[in-house]
């Protein structure tokens, strides 16, 4: 008679599965979000948010679940301040979207720049920059399923090559790149522990020469529909 093994079971701390569900209905894999569709589901979201709030993270989170937490919520927001306002063409047309306390988690109400760079830029993970989307076409592509804990490092990298290697976005070739202004704008999170090329060549498929020439692509805001 062979001994049964214990294989270790990852449990999450938050289960996302209503607002992967939804992503999975209304994001294309390329990023292109069906706002309509989610303002048919609109309880649904509502219902996701309502469960974020009801189970903030904890001191004995894990990172990860830290990171699925909290980029979710700012996903989620981010549609939900869009479909609150639909029709609109740019995220832009709004008064100061970032700064609009809507979402009630807990005893708090939040805005989304308070989650980005209060939060989640304290993380010490400068790929949150790929993995949190702000309804526009140059952003990072949103992306259609939900994070989660027990594979967000692997999610992360995906959309790292995606995103570095997305000539719409990026144009890489060895002695000159073009390149998205999140690298500029949040270029300290980016250069913590190496050079943008250093960073830039984990993920390109095309290797830059450290001389090469670099300048930023204007930032497109229209609507990512």
């Amino acid at each position: 008679m062979t001994e049964s093994i214990d294989v270790p079971i990852f449990v999450q701390a938050f289960n996302h599965g209503a607002f992967d569900a939804l992503l999975k209905a209304n994001v294309s894999e390329t990023g292109i979000v069906n706002y309509k569709g989610f303002i048919k589901n609109k309880t649904l979201l509502e219902d996701y948010i309502k469960s974020l709030g009801e189970s903030l993270p904890s001191e004995n989170w894990t990172k990860e679940d830290k990171l699925a937490y909290w980029m979710n919520a700012y996903n989620v927001m981010t549609i939900d301040l869009i479909i609150r306002n639909y029709p609109i063409k740019s995220i832009k047309d709004l008064k100061k979207p970032w700064d609009q306390r809507l979402w009630k988690l807990g005893d708090k109400w939040y805005n989304l720049n308070e989650i980005e760079h209060q939060i989640l830029r304290k993380m010490d993970e400068p790929r949150i920059h790929f993995g949190i989307n702000c309804a526009s076409f140059s952003c990072p592509p949103l992306f259609n399923e939900a994070f989660n804990a027990s594979k967000v490092d692997a999610q992360l990298n995906i959309l790292a090559f995606q995103f570095i290697n997305d000539p719409q976005r990026n144009t890489i070739s060895e002695m000159n790149v073009e390149i998205s202004e999140i690298f500029s704008w949040f270029a300290k999170d980016f250069k913590k522990d190496s050079t943008l090329f250093e960073i830039l060549n984990k993920y390109s498929v095309v290797q830059i020469d450290s001389k090469a020439t670099k300048k930023f692509k204007k930032y497109d805001w229209s609507l990512n529909e």
